[in-house]
């Protein structure tokens, strides 16, 4: 099972990106806390486009307790990390594997980091940057275990418009 761990998130609006996102690949989301907002607020299930209800997560009071309750592969997304995204293998279906991003302006501390450097990776940037958006951070890395288990269970057509909807 795949599974996006998003570490003291601080702004909704990614969240809810980040909740759509799991929603339309049926990836667990997990949360730990705190949390920079209510998961209440209007503008989280705005972002989320309705679609929040859909979304299977779960919320942690601390990392300690994530861990406790969740076994598996970590994988962290860091700046800091030297291997790209791209050079691990995500196709073992039966592996939990877990995704773990941190707080848009900290990341994931370095003390959890450096429990497991052989699993720090980072998404290939240039130096104009500090980081791309959490939201698409998280996209990228969950298409791309996607892409390695060939889209599994995944619709490769659109569901509401019909399959022919373009020819027709």
């Amino acid at each position: 099972m795949l599974n996006v761990v998003l570490y003291e998130p601080e702004i909704p609006g990614n969240t809810g990106n980040i909740m759509r996102t799991c929603a339309g690949t049926n990836v667990k989301l997990h949360l730990i806390e705190p949390l920079g907002f209510s998961l209440d607020e209007s503008y989280v299930k705005r972002s989320g486009a309705n679609y929040i209800d859909k979304c299977d997560y779960t919320v942690y009071k601390n990392f300690d307790e994530f861990k406790e309750k969740n076994k598996g592969t970590y994988y962290y997304l860091t700046r800091y990390g030297k291997k790209p995204h791209t050079s691990f293998d995500y196709r073992d279906k039966k592996e939990n594997i877990y995704f773990i991003f941190g707080k848009e302006s900290t990341g994931i501390p370095k003390k959890i980091l450096q429990q497991d450097l052989n699993h720090c990776m980072r998404i290939p940037m240039t130096d104009k940057i500090r980081a791309l958006n959490l939201s698409n951070s998280v996209a990228i890395m969950v298409y791309e275990a996607l892409r390695q288990r060939d889209y599994d269970n995944l619709l490769m057509h659109e569901p509401f418009k019909g399959e022919n909807y373009i020819e027709e």
